[in-house]
């Protein structure tokens, strides 16, 4: 084993939205920052595919891992191992929680869980996130849209001409289609914003910033009294390394976090690091996800950014008083990573299907997300057997989520018969599919904060009950699982965390 000799001030597990942002925020003002980031740097032309490739070759968007799930069998699982994370498929969506989803929130099948923060606790950070991430959008449209200080610094983005006649569309059916807030660049080659671009990048160029790619951290090394974690142990291209800095900061998601917290298990922590709540690994949460195909009266490109949301039904609707979730226009179809995993129409297809045939069934088609909350169950759960990371997960609010997904069926078919309308088709179907377990971006709830320890992993600023050193930042500290995604508020918990460690040193 290679020990280094640098002590670092702050050592960051990941890159993705939480460490990327992280790292960001601590550039640039003395700190000696190391950044462990098990993948490489993605090439533009993975980041950026756009054609038929991306639902053939799916698999350039899976590590090279199994993990196992609650029947037994190996699946692949979507999750980036890159500079970036799963911000490099995350379609760059960035949406603030609502005020009532810090809870506690009545839903169908329980109550969700109280955060113990408010939205106006985050509302400042949640102003640095969209400015940092350069999010372009149109604030007054959603009657959901929480309370903010001022508009969207950057204006949204331009949509395909047919999506704005079809919002027209849903507006006559008195629907209110807003502008989905967007990560954007402005960079020709690489426009997505991800947290390679807003993050890692501008931080590497600070000298006191050190990254190393390719780095698969095993486990954390413990001082004797078992108060402070003293080493970090990684596979670097086959070598073993051992780091050591005065602060750790545990950024690999919501499920390689507590992976790498259980299997650094001794014998001051024998469940596992941070564990003596025994909550390191349950309370696995990722939204529930259905894609929705409509028939397109005219080709379109198939290649285009993600471009309305829906949030009607988020609280209920006419027929409930229990929120059924959210609705947002999938990316074009040959463009949207996220669905290329999903529907089994198409992913039956295109096993079958020539390229051309592909591309045309593909730009006739106009894809929906269907997005409701789940509740944290500790059955659901990450967990590891010998090596394997096995994965224990049974959706629940189904019936909530069902419900979601048909009452936008009629939307779409009240749009579809309205004379007016012209860029959508009446069909006798519209082929749906919901995201399976492998389609972990959205995952959350692994690592809960909150006061009390023997209920949640860490403290309401991310830092662990049981060593004074170390710190969780991603989204396994959510206590619940919002319907917009956790993106924007994973950001967020990242500034306030860098606002932290700056008074600690």
């Amino acid at each position: 084993m290679i020990i280094d000799d640098q002590i670092y001030d702050v050592i960051v597990i990941g890159s993705g939205a939480a460490g990327g942002t992280l790292v960001g925020a601590l550039a640039g003002k003395g700190h000696r920052v190391l950044v462990l980031e098990r993948g490489r740097q993605m090439s533009l032309q993975d980041q950026n595919v756009a054609d038929v490739a991306l639902l053939r070759m799916k698999e350039r968007f899976h590590p090279q891992e199994r993990w196992f799930g609650p029947d037994g069998d190996p699946f692949a699982p979507q999750t980036m191992y890159a500079l970036g994370g799963n911000t490099k498929i995350w379609g760059a969506v960035l949406e603030r929680m609502r005020e009532k989803d810090f809870g506690p929130l009545p839903l169908q099948e329980g109550v969700s869980p109280d955060w113990e923060l408010s939205y106006g606790d985050l509302a400042p950070y949640y102003d640095q996130a969209e400015a940092l991430f350069r999010v372009h959008g149109r604030a007054g449209v959603d009657p959901t849209e929480p309370p903010r200080q001022r508009d969207y610094e950057y204006e949204t983005r331009p949509v395909e001409p047919f999506l704005n006649e079809l919002r027209s569309g849903l507006e006559r059916q008195g629907c209110n289609p807003y502008e989905l807030p967007l990560s954007w660049s402005d960079n020709h080659e690489d426009p997505s914003g991800d947290a390679e671009l807003f993050g890692v990048a501008p931080a590497i160029a600070d000298q006191q910033v050190q990254l190393r790619t390719n780095a698969v951290v095993r486990r954390l090394h413990v001082n004797p009294s078992g108060i402070e974690v003293r080493g970090v142990e990684a596979c670097i291209d086959g070598q073993d390394w051992l780091f050591q800095s005065q602060f750790i900061v545990l950024a690999a998601g919501a499920i390689n976090t507590p992976v790498i917290l259980l299997r650094s298990g001794n014998q001051s922590h024998p469940r596992g690091l941070a564990n003596g709540s025994d909550q390191v690994g349950r309370n696995l949460m990722k939204p529930q996800l259905t894609s929705i195909l409509q028939l397109a009266a005219a080709a379109n490109s198939g290649r285009y950014q993600r471009s309305f949301g829906v949030n009607d039904y988020y609280w209920g609707d006419k027929n409930v008083s229990f929120p059924l979730g959210h609705i947002q226009s999938c990316g074009g179809v040959l463009q949207d990573a996220l669905f290329a995993e999903s529907p089994p129409v198409l992913s039956l297809v295109a096993k079958l299907m020539p390229n051309f045939g592909l591309e045309e069934l593909a730009s006739r088609s106009v894809a929906w997300w269907a997005m409701s909350e789940v509740l944290p169950d500790a059955h659901n759960k990450v967990y590891l057997q010998g090596e394997q990371i096995r994965i224990n997960y049974i959706a629940n609010n189904r019936e909530a989520h069902d419900r979601l997904v048909y009452r936008w069926i009629d939307t779409l078919q009240a749009v579809e018969a309205d004379p007016l309308t012209h860029v959508v088709r009446t069909a006798p179907t519209h082929p749906r599919g919901e995201a399976p377990l492998s389609v972990m971006g959205y995952a959350c709830g692994t690592c809960r904060m909150g006061s009390n320890p023997a209920t949640s992993v860490v403290d309401l600023q991310g830092r662990s009950h049981e060593l004074h050193n170390l710190y969780i930042a991603d989204a396994s500290v959510f206590p619940s699982c919002p319907s917009i995604g956790t993106g924007l508020t994973t950001i967020a918990l990242s500034l306030r965390l860098a606002q932290h460690l700056e008074s600690e040193f």
